[in-house]
């Protein structure tokens, strides 16, 4: 195993078996890359998690070679020879092909010629030793062969399978398909002129070499075929290879020769093409899978870690037309005060009240921060706040939206508020993204947050399995507060999990809060090993011992104690004390489990204990002319903020239901590699309309340095 994960990741040695040993030990990988990194060699989570990838790898092949080796050893066809070749397959494609020969097939033309006694003429053919095959093909005329023709069809489709299991001839198609391959589409004109069509027509007649398509390119073609607006064929070059394998099997020139070639071209177009054509098509659809899911992941990440504007009293407005606008108000942790409608804006128009509710409210609640979500009338939401009389200044927020409609519906929010409707709830979920992002996004599954790019057509699963570890790293990053959490944060914290979520959730209610990291052991079901992982990314505000709300783990409390003593000072008096701490000698608390790094990371954290390295939320203002698309000509400077990145650019929020499109060659003068390199998301930038097509609904930009 580690020599294999070394070979896919070429970390060294010592780093891959101490976390393989470390992930046995049921460690979590936040975990081993916070408070374990002198067995790693410091190792950080994306290494520890190529390490796990690669070790899931490993042993799904391993499985699969054992499963083989007994399904052989049942027919009676385990060879040495084979057995080691099967022992040292270090490829899942490698060791299908050499079991494909011995797989029970389904009823197939070439079994039905050895069952009619011709694989003996199959044979003689493929020796290429005679001219005179008409003679030697009446030999097996029988009841069941009609002629020779019959005879010699039965075993052309018997040759034909197996230049179909050579694994030869299958790996060089297979090497000719990844390296030359085109994928070709042609439209379904039938469906054509149909206006869902038309987002899709780019690719009606579409060429283009599939080892060098776009993932996002390569996504849209499918889903366009998926969706039956066009047909998608991969094709290369038949006659090179045809050549090829008749190449490896051709020995003369004789009659012989004459019913290979037959049989080649029949196990090409019938059997090898179509089915690694397939495969092809497969693989190429899994990279662009995972280059989606990596863009998907990098946005998550950006998302989660969003500024917050942190513990302040919030009035939150989810605005409307016709249904009016939902106000909530909010306490600094996030409680729920007080609920009320107004209406505006068409048909009502009634925006004197509603202007008295706000600046009521406003005082009432002593709100310190306004949130208007981002979603329908937004804009004339935000135009009537800012006309209230307000008696001190407050800062105004848009917010994103996106998924908020789905927490509102969902179970965790009908447990938080079981008497309030969706609209109510989801202005609670857009006030609370303002004080939060991250503790209000984990409780949606996060493909449904609107940062992703074709997020619907990836492997689902894989999909969940790099969010989850997205929010994971984010939630653990960042640190929680046992005390206000949600059972959706917590259960992301290492070691912890829904369960243990719920329990800790019901003990807070039943007991009061934590007033010590220790008081978490007392959780029911939270035993040593659930601690040991957890407790270094939960945070114990006011508790008696500082570092109970530091990320300095419990373990390393005594070489904290240790260091204070040796500068003469307490705990209390060496936190943020950068120059006491640069008196501490770290050699002398080195040992066989704690070495500089982890000392390093200790110092670090108690310069700034329970630094939140999110940067704080900034007032935004878009171009208040600009209503609807329009309103938007080719020439203006605009302000905006990036609201999605894909690989092919970044699309920004200017203010108006469209965002506009900034293609990856509009982000900068020069080459562009990586386009979070350029932008990030939330980012407040500048833009230049470049063009505007108003009956397709699309805004060309271009990045203003």
């Amino acid at each position: 195993m580690v020599d294999y994960i070394i070979l896919n990741t070429q970390l060294s040695k010592q780093s891959i078996e101490n976390t393989i040993q470390l992930l046995e030990e049921d460690c979590t990988i936040p975990f081993i890359s916070r408070y374990r990194k002198e067995r790693t060699k410091g190792l950080d989570e994306v290494q520890i998690g190529e390490i796990v990838k690669f070790k899931d790898q490993y042993e799904a092949l391993e499985k699969r070679k054992k499963h083989i080796l007994k399904a052989l050893e049942t027919q009676s066809a385990l060879t040495a020879a084979l057995k080691e070749k099967i022992n040292t397959a270090t490829h899942l494609t490698v060791l299908e092909d050499l079991y494909l020969p011995f797989k029970k097939s389904r009823k197939t033309k070439s079994e039905k010629a050895r069952q009619n006694g011709l694989e003996g003429l199959a044979k003689m053919v493929m020796a290429q030793n005679t001219n005179n095959l008409e003679a030697l093909a009446l030999r097996f005329v029988t009841e069941n062969v009609d002629d020779t023709d019959a005879a010699l069809e039965g075993a052309r489709h018997i040759i034909a399978e197996w230049i179909n299991e050579r694994t030869d001839i299958r790996a060089q198609l297979r090497y000719q398909l990844e390296r030359y391959a085109t994928i070709i589409t042609k439209v379904i004109k039938a469906k054509s002129e149909t206006e869902t069509a038309q987002k899709f027509r780019d690719y009606f007649d579409w060429e283009e070499r599939l080892n060098r398509i776009p993932s996002h390119r390569l996504l849209a073609i499918l889903r366009a075929e998926k969706e039956g607006y066009i047909r998608v064929k991969i094709a290369i070059d038949d006659d090179r290879a045809l050549d090829k394998i008749e190449r490896r099997i051709l020995k003369s020139k004789n009659d012989c020769a004459t019913q290979i070639e037959m049989a080649i071209k029949d196990a090409y177009k019938r059997l090898l093409l179509p089915s690694l054509s397939n495969t092809a098509l497969q693989e190429a659809k899994e990279k662009a899978d995972d280059a989606a899911i990596e863009v998907f992941a990098k946005n998550l990440k950006q998302l989660l870690l969003g500024a917050p504007i942190g513990q302040k009293r919030v009035l939150a407005i989810d605005p409307g037309f016709r249904t009016g606008c939902k106000v909530v108000c909010l306490d600094a942790q996030g409680k729920f005060l007080h609920n009320a409608t107004i209406y505006p804006h068409a048909p009502k128009n009634d925006s004197e009240n509603a202007i008295k509710k706000i600046t009521s409210l406003v005082e009432a609640h002593n709100i310190e921060a306004i949130a208007i979500g981002n979603g329908t009338a937004s804009r004339e939401t935000e135009a009537l706040v800012k006309r209230a009389n307000l008696k001190k200044e407050i800062q105004i927020f848009i917010v994103s939206e996106a998924g908020a409609s789905i927490y509102s519906a969902s179970s965790i929010a009908r447990e938080e508020f079981p008497n309030h409707d969706v609209t109510v709830r989801g202005a609670i979920s857009i006030g609370r993204r303002l004080q939060d992002p991250l503790a209000e996004l984990v409780k949606i599954e996060a493909k449904s947050i609107g940062v992703g790019q074709y997020q619907h057509d990836v492997d689902q699963t894989k999909l969940k399995k790099q969010l989850d570890t997205v929010v994971e790293h984010c939630v653990n990053a960042v640190g929680v507060n046992v005390n206000t959490a949600s059972k959706s944060l917590l259960s992301y914290v290492s070691g912890i999990g829904p369960k243990l979520a719920e329990n800790i959730f019901k003990y807070r209610e039943a007991n009061g809060i934590f007033k010590s990291r220790n008081a978490i052991t007392k959780v029911p079901r939270l035993g040593g090993k659930a601690y040991q992982q957890s407790a270094g990314f939960l945070r114990v505000k006011q508790s008696k011992n500082p570092l109970d709300d530091s990320a300095v783990h419990p373990e390393h409390y005594n070489i904290v104690k240790a260091m204070a003593k040796d500068t003469g000072a307490s705990v209390d008096a060496i936190i943020g004390q950068k120059n006491l701490l640069k008196q501490v000698d770290l050699k002398r608390y080195c040992n066989e489990e704690v070495g500089r790094l982890t000392l390093e990371d200790i110092v670090k954290e108690l310069e700034k204990p329970g630094l939140d390295i999110r940067a704080k939320a900034k007032v935004f203002s878009f171009n208040q002319n600009l209503k609807t698309i329009t309103d938007v000509v080719p020439g203006q400077l605009l302000p905006g903020i990036v609201n999605n990145i894909t690989n092919f650019g970044c699309f920004v929020d200017i203010g108006i239901k469209e965002s506009g499109l900034v293609h990856v060659s509009n982000l900068s003068d020069s080459f562009v590699k990586d386009v979070n390199a350029h932008v990030q998301l939330h980012q407040q930038v500048t833009v230049k309309v470049l063009e505007v097509d108003v009956s397709r609904k699309r805004i060309q930009l271009k990045l203003q340095s």
